[in-house]
């Protein structure tokens, strides 16, 4: 099998659409050999900062020699960066071998009345297949969806369990309220695991103390009074917390102070179980995280900046590192957004900054709500005389917020990641020179 070949098989799954559940995949990693089994996890959970803490946690652990696997959903830049070991994608020529492994286990499985595992089983599957044979001594693992019924959580008891910012979002498939979310999501804490979490509102708390004390797990939550900012711009900030003091953070923003926080919990957390992280692998880490589409600057001339703020949580996180990064700043939005987020409340966040407006439609067209529907949105929350434009793609909305922007003004693209890619694809393209 080719890649070509493994990515128009996953294409042909991924159209039978996605289930929650365990027992497939359980079914599927019993055909691999249960690779799963012979590694140690760092399983993180939330609504907001996954990514980030991911990034934040596995660096350091590189920085300080043990081989570490990280999966990440959604990918933005390329498909391979799902999976990566010591920040380097899989090889074209090794996903397609172990796809073709993980579909012969499948044809097994099918052909003894099994079902059919969904295009995110697979590839979970393919992952643990490869960390297990990169001999990977940490793997940093994203949930895809939730917690209890996601398919990374077919892992055993991770070494720990981690929860970022919890708030609404999937709604109607994660739960209806706040608690019920944060119980779907409390499901990846298991017996003997340490767990950490972000600072959270009340009800989600008590979720997580009640299953963690039901697991005999110890609780470590961020303390937010413990965080300070001591210098920050838009490139980056500097922190301490506790015991770490003036550490280096290469992403900005009050939210990723937190994020920063909440690995630095989780480091201190390994450290105590005798693992070795020297102060200078956690300063290298963090310096040296680069994590695309959270607050990432394309261009500094003029200033252009992309952000995956796809739900009110994030948005709020986005509007506050605007306003204190760029307070009186000329700023020009352009906004994408999959048609199943709160998308009138992202407008209402963040329309009331915009010196200018443009919308898109997202690549993916039957998710996507069309740009001319968040045109109208924006516009109902826009200060008056606000310019708010549907544009016909995502390269004709940045070549006109380029166009327009001043040499003081700052350009923010955001919305759902899967589109912010293609922005950066375009920006490069337009200030490439001339041959």
């Amino acid at each position: 099998m080719t890649y070509k070949e493994a990515r128009v098989y996953l294409d042909h799954v991924s159209k039978y659409g996605s289930v929650l559940g365990l027992d497939t995949i359980r079914e599927l990693l019993r055909e691999l050999q249960d690779p799963q089994k012979d590694l140690n996890f760092i399983h993180i959970a939330g609504t907001n900062g996954k990514g980030s803490v991911l990034a934040y946690t596995s660096s350091v652990l590189s920085e300080a020699g043990y081989r570490t696997g990280r999966y990440i959903s959604p990918t933005v830049v390329s498909y391979l960066e799902k999976i990566q070991v010591d920040q380097i994608p899989i090889s074209e020529d090794t996903f397609a071998r172990l796809t073709e492994q993980t579909m012969q286990a499948i044809d097994r499985m099918i052909a003894a009345g099994k079902s059919s595992p969904t295009v995110f089983e697979i590839e979970t599957a393919i992952a643990f297949l490869y960390f297990k044979e990169q001999h990977c001594d940490f793997v940093v693992l994203e949930c895809g969806m939730g917690g209890e019924s996601d398919a990374t959580n077919i892992i055993p008891s991770p070494v720990c369990a981690v929860f970022t910012a919890v708030s609404l979002d999937h709604l109607g498939i994660l739960g209806n309220t706040l608690e019920e979310i944060a119980r779907t999501k409390s499901g990846i804490i298991k017996p003997g695991c340490r767990v950490v979490s972000a600072p959270q509102d009340d009800e989600v708390l008590a979720v997580l103390k009640c299953q963690a004390a039901r697991n005999g797990c110890p609780l470590h939550t961020v303390n937010a009074a413990d965080i300070q900012i001591l210098r920050e711009d838009c490139l980056g900030q500097s922190i301490s917390y506790q015991e770490y003091q003036d550490l280096p953070v290469s992403l900005p923003g009050t939210h990723q102070a937190v994020n920063a926080a909440v690995a630095l919990e989780v480091i201190t957390g390994l450290k105590q179980q005798g693992y070795s992280i020297p102060e200078d692998a956690i300063r290298r880490g963090f310096s040296g995280v680069r994590w695309f589409g959270r607050f990432t600057c394309l261009k500094k001339e003029p200033l252009f900046f992309v952000d995956g703020a796809h739900n009110p949580a994030a948005a709020r996180c986005l509007r506050e590192t605007l306003e204190r990064c760029f307070p009186g700043k000329r700023l020009i939005l352009v906004m994408g957004v999959f048609k199943d987020k709160d998308y009138r409340n992202i407008a209402a966040i963040m329309a009331p900054l915009a010196a200018s407006v443009h919308t898109v439609t997202l690549p993916d067209a039957s998710r996507s709500l069309p740009g001319q529907t968040l045109a109208l949105v924006m516009r109902e929350y826009c200060n008056e005389n606000v310019p708010v434009q549907a544009e016909p793609s995502i390269d004709a909305a940045v070549r006109s917020a380029l166009q327009e922007v001043g040499k003081h003004d700052v350009i923010v693209a955001f919305g759902s990641l899967s589109y912010l890619g293609a922005v950066a694809e375009s920006v490069e393209a337009i200030s490439r020179p001339n041959p």
